[in-house]
């Protein structure tokens, strides 16, 4: 009898819980309630107040208006959404300078637990009106490094000194590692006589007529970096003029 009730009381609590009584009844609703009006029974809504509806719940569409006053951006092609989901992408800087991209070469850096690939990109800055930069940047991505150097790049601006003729005003020579570059003034007409990372230089400073030429390491950024030295060593005859005194009539006697 005992062992019998003991498996009652089991069964009993295994039960998650207990049934309804047979004669249940809801609540009845209190005195003053009214049941709201079916959906068939309210008057068509307007195309105004879906539009408001649908924006409070997902912002404003690409419809070209805005009900609740915010920002819409229309879907053109020529026109670049500035928003939306996801990674934004960094606008580039409109601030009159142009980029060039030198090289993008894979580099590896070996650790501990192996080797880690990264991107580095060599970009040349300038306005071609004087104003000239070299910058270097390294990231996983190429897109990153390309940005990196483009801001290192602004960082280092200097100015060319050029004649009326788009030209240098004299010779210079550059060393920057095992590179080696010539830089010579040429008359109108002739051109950017260089080749690899020397012409793109040139061409973003604004120089139109030069001749160039490397004499050492090929390699790209060394060059670039060779042909900056030279072009800093150019010095325009007015300043050389005014730093000895003399007019500028007696530099070439």
């Amino acid at each position: 009898m005992h062992l019998r009730l003991h498996r009652y009381h089991l069964l009993r609590q295994r039960q998650p819980f207990r049934s309804l009584p047979r004669h249940f009844c809801p609540s009845l609703p209190s005195p003053g309630y009214v049941p709201p009006p079916s959906f068939d029974e309210l008057p068509p809504e307007t195309g105004e107040e879906i539009a408001r509806a649908y924006e409070e719940l997902y912002g404003p569409a690409y419809s070209g208006e805005s009900y609740l006053g915010n920002d819409i951006y229309v879907m053109d092609a020529k026109v670049k959404k500035s928003g939306g989901f996801g990674s934004k992408g960094k606008e580039k800087v409109k601030d009159g300078f142009e980029e060039r991209v030198v090289q993008v070469r894979r580099v590896t850096k070996v650790v501990k637990g192996g080797k880690q690939l990264h991107f580095r990109a060599i970009v040349v800055v300038g306005d071609k009106k004087g104003n000239l930069g070299v910058g270097v940047g390294k990231a996983k991505e190429v897109i990153t490094a390309v940005q990196k150097s483009a801001v290192d790049a602004r960082r280092n601006i200097f100015p060319v000194p050029l004649t009326k003729y788009s030209t240098f005003p004299h010779r210079s020579e550059g060393d920057y590692g095992a590179a080696k570059v010539m830089l010579r003034p040429a008359s109108p007409g002739t051109g950017v006589i260089a080749g690899g990372a020397v012409r793109i230089v040139l061409e973003m400073a604004g120089v139109e007529n030069a001749l160039g030429k490397q004499l050492g390491s090929n390699n790209a950024l060394n060059n670039a970096r060779a042909t900056v030295v030279a072009v800093q060593k150019m010095r325009q005859f007015q300043d050389v003029a005014r730093e000895c005194g003399i007019p500028m009539e007696e530099l070439w006697k």
